[in-house]
């Protein structure tokens, strides 16, 4: 599978959306101009999958694009504390009825490179409180609802989501609302004889056409 993109790989604390360099985010548009539209899952292994997700929702949200990131790793959420945000309520207090959709966006005002051509926030949803072990309410009619009245609102829609290799389902759940499936990886899953299981994998998922981004 070709992939993509190739991306630099960057430490932990440069992930956030106000830091993006320049270069970064040409990279980011230009996956963009390559995925198009509708709903985009990221998945991967490593650092590079919240990179991925954080640089794709701030390059759509800088181009000037009404775009929402949603973090759908309810066993492990990273998106609110990598952007400072308020942990919850998020996804998983909405899915359970504990919260109300208004209650759960939260903007965030791009800054540095990303702040240029920005006419919105980038509005970020965190996956709130972790969900107990094999309890992820992502399965679920609400879940469903949630992600097509994001795609009636916003011209994208990021869902950060669960790593390779989760068997909980939720990978699965998400990847059936989105209409790309994007796995962000080192250079050492993207080729080879591990390129190719990467590639069996990502074609299992009940999604739109799976693409690889190497990230490192």
């Amino acid at each position: 599978m070709k992939p993509l993109a190739k991306l630099r790989g960057r430490s932990g604390d440069s992930v956030r959306a106000g830091t993006l360099r320049r270069e970064d985010l040409e990279a980011f548009r230009g996956m963009l101009e390559k995925l198009g539209g509708g709903p985009v899952l990221v998945t991967g292994a490593g650092d590079g999958r919240l990179a991925a997700s954080i640089g794709l929702a701030s390059a759509a949200a800088a181009a000037g694009s009404r775009t929402v990131l949603v973090d759908c790793d309810l066993e492990e959420p990273t998106v609110a504390h990598a952007l400072g945000l308020s942990e919850g309520p998020g996804l998983h207090e909405y899915l359970r009825a504990e919260a109300r959709a208004p209650q759960i966006l939260q903007p965030l005002v791009l800054a540095g490179p990303a702040s240029a051509m920005a006419t919105d926030p980038l509005v970020c949803i965190s996956a709130g409180a972790p969900a107990p072990e094999g309890r992820v309410p992502i399965d679920s009619a609400d879940f469903r609802h949630a992600v097509a009245k994001l795609r009636s609102g916003y011209e994208l829609v990021v869902l950060h989501g669960p790593p390779l290799g989760d068997d909980s389902g939720a990978l699965h759940a998400a990847a059936s609302r989105a209409d790309t499936v994007l796995a962000c990886v080192g250079p050492s899953l993207a080729s080879g004889r591990a390129g190719r299981r990467l590639a069996r994998a990502l074609r299992t998922l009940a999604g739109g056409d799976p693409q690889v981004v190497v990230y490192g």
